[in-house]
């Protein structure tokens, strides 16, 4: 059976905290949590509801940027899936709820971003991965141009940092 996925909007409770394992792989821990704020009618003021505190877990080049782009208080959407981690210390048996984080990404609700698209070390683990199941799903495996066609209509001029013609 499949664990449920969640998407939701949480804040960082700290940040993100990068490690590696033996096998070289990121891993960044991400402790999250997941508050339902409501206005109170009488008061006209923002009431905090029960708080859901999640660790969350990405891996590989997601777990990298994560720890390169977020920090404690900001608030994010995130997707995965959700598990229950156990463990015993001391000879008391312990679990939590955690998240295996998919896509994580600040929200812009409060906050703006500038998104820089990641081009060195295509051929990474999960590039691997993705053309991997490409391929066993039919699909032609294509290169991507390093340059945008001289038409496209989305394409950003580097010497400004912007286009000024609409792409339409």
């Amino acid at each position: 059976m499949a664990l449920p996925t969640m998407t939701g909007v949480g804040r960082l409770t700290a940040d993100p905290e990068l490690r590696f394992t033996s096998s070289s792989k990121a891993v960044a821990s991400i402790p999250l949590a997941f508050n339902s704020r409501r206005l109170n009618q009488q008061t006209q003021q923002w009431e905090d509801g029960d708080v859901l505190y999640v660790r969350g877990t990405a891996w590989e080049r997601l777990a990298e940027h994560a720890a390169e782009s977020l920090e404690k208080g900001m608030e994010v959407v995130v997707t995965g899936e959700l598990r229950t981690e156990s463990w015993e210390k001391d000879g008391a048996k312990h679990e939590r709820t955690a998240l295996l984080i998919r896509s994580i990404a600040p929200s812009l609700a409060f906050a703006t971003a500038k998104v820089t698209k990641v081009t060195s070390g295509a051929s990474g683990p999960q590039q691997g991965a993705q053309q991997r199941g490409q391929a066993q799903q039919g699909r032609p495996q294509t290169s991507r141009p390093t340059q945008p066609p001289a038409d496209d209509p989305w394409a950003v001029d580097a010497a400004k940092g912007y286009s000024n013609e609409p792409p339409f």
